[in-house]
């Protein structure tokens, strides 16, 4: 039996361990299992290297390449935020008019072309990570026991018109949002464990470009079922 490999590179600790606690168990299969690294950002002479955020395209550019040598990798792809993705990425500098799903897909297919290998499925979260956990709001407040906190995201999300809608501007993102309410909000922990405890489904339910990814990833690895 042939097994497939999915690699998941994400942009720093948040999106590590929602790849790792929730993305692995959700698409790791009997013939199917995941394996994740951290984006490489600075390379010092001493010590390890450092890690987390993107910085520039070509720091992803560069991992995402050294990761395609590795040929037992059937499927890579992207967790990284496109509020403050690389201003110099392919595709950045050239959005089109229109919804901010057109844009971000406009991206994700100027980087893939940019790269130029099959394998490679670039995944931008829109807007940031923490769209996926206004999405659920009613875990986060039961997971910091805060219920207010749930009703006061769910009227974020339903102003937007969807969680992946909360804009990108540097005090309204969807993190400035949940941490301007919840001001003892822990990005790498609090965000993670609300996907985990919510559940995928949550997330494919609300967010419409996280669905097409999910999509998308089953059909490259063959694992999607029909309907």
């Amino acid at each position: 039996m042939n097994v497939r490999r999915l690699h998941i590179l994400c942009e720093g600790q948040t999106e590590e361990n929602l790849a790792t606690e929730t993305l692995r168990p959700y698409f790791t299969s009997h013939d199917t299992y995941v394996t994740v690294s951290v984006l490489t950002t600075r390379r010092t002479v001493a010590g390890p290297d450092s890690k987390g955020g993107v910085g520039r395209w070509n720091a992803l550019d560069r991992d995402v390449r050294l990761l395609l040598r590795d040929t037992s990798i059937q499927v890579l792809t992207t967790l990284v935020d496109y509020y403050g993705a690389p201003s110099d990425a392919p595709g950045m500098k050239n959005r089109p008019q229109g919804t901010p799903y057109d844009r971000v897909a406009h991206v994700e297919s100027a980087i893939a072309e940019a790269v130029g290998d099959p394998r490679f499925l670039p995944y931008l979260i829109l807007h940031e990570t923490e769209a996926w956990v206004l999405a659920c709001a009613e875990t986060l407040g039961e997971l910091v026991e805060e219920p207010r906190l749930a009703d006061s995201l769910r009227a974020i999300v339903e102003s937007a018109g969807g969680p992946e809608l909360v804009n990108d501007g540097p005090n309204t993102a969807p993190s400035k949002r949940i941490e301007g309410l919840y001001p003892t909000y822990r990005k790498t922990r609090d965000g993670p464990d609300t996907v985990c405890l919510a559940g995928v489904e949550e997330i494919r339910r609300q967010c419409p470009h996280a669905d097409a990814w999910f999509r998308a990833v089953e059909e490259r690895l063959g694992t999607r079922q029909p309907g």
